[in-house]
């Protein structure tokens, strides 16, 4: 159910009705020369998408553009602070905890979104509001470990599968072969990371082999991701609000 395209008496009894609310959250940002800008949203809202279908659950307005400055020097990436993305999500679901919709999801498909949704998602807490964010890799990491034990950080064999199973046409597969043959992503010293930005280690932007994609696996990634939300989010359909309030001062 997608709440943009409803009217306002079917979002009332689609509240009532599922209680969950699924927010997409991606970035618009370089993915090496093979792959689209708009790859971590594209994973994202697929995965909310095909959630709130299957499960009856509420698909809010997402975020397309993310925190992505470490990717500013590539053309076309854009970016917020984090500050703005951890406000905005607080701002989104404060509006719709006011129609009674206080339990939200934040369906991410970007590592530097997490620190600021997980900061709205504590502040939202104390307003009543149970926000929690849902970081598909993390989700399914044994299952990304057992089909791609090559490390592929970022534009690598993982999303350019799961690209190729999202939307094909959008993957350049006539430029596999220009991408960049980094392995890891940044560099470290003594253990502290000294490259604090893509460009300092990857002159294409990728870090991960493309080559090594597979449109099978990429269904299968996709697929594991959408059942592991699936059950979370049946899961906190079984959860009182005194199970998810803050826990008073030990005694």
């Amino acid at each position: 159910m997608e709440l943009a395209r409803m009217t306002w008496p079917d979002v009332r009894d689609a509240i009532e009705q599922c209680g969950i609310g699924l927010l997409p959250v991606g970035a618009i940002e370089q993915h090496g020369p093979h792959l689209p800008l708009n790859t971590d949203w594209a994973i994202a809202s697929h995965i909310a998408r095909t959630v709130s279908k299957a499960e009856d659950l509420l698909l809010l307005p997402g975020f397309e553009v993310g925190v992505s400055h470490e990717h500013r020097q590539f053309w076309g990436t854009l970016t917020i602070s984090p500050d703005a993305l951890r406000d905005q999500a607080i701002g989104m679901a404060r509006s719709a905890g006011g129609h009674g919709l206080r339990r939200i999801v934040f369906v991410n498909g970007h590592g530097s979104n997490c620190a600021p949704l997980s900061e709205a998602a504590r502040t939202l807490r104390d307003d009543g509001i149970f926000a929690f964010v849902f970081n598909w890799w993390e989700s399914i990491s044994a299952v990304l470990a057992d089909l791609f034990p090559d490390p592929t950080a970022h534009a690598g064999s993982i999303e350019t599968s799961l690209m190729m199973a999202i939307d094909p046409d959008a993957v350049r597969r006539d430029r596999f072969d220009d991408a960049d043959a980094a392995v890891h992503w940044g560099t470290r010293v003594e253990g502290v990371l000294t490259g604090l930005d893509a460009a300092d280690f990857t002159e294409m932007g990728n870090v991960g082999d493309p080559r090594r994609a597979d449109a099978e696996k990429g269904e299968a990634v996709l697929a594991a991701s959408c059942a592991s939300l699936a059950r979370f989010c049946r899961w906190l359909k079984t959860q009182e609000d005194g199970d998810l309030v803050p826990r008073p001062h030990k005694a």
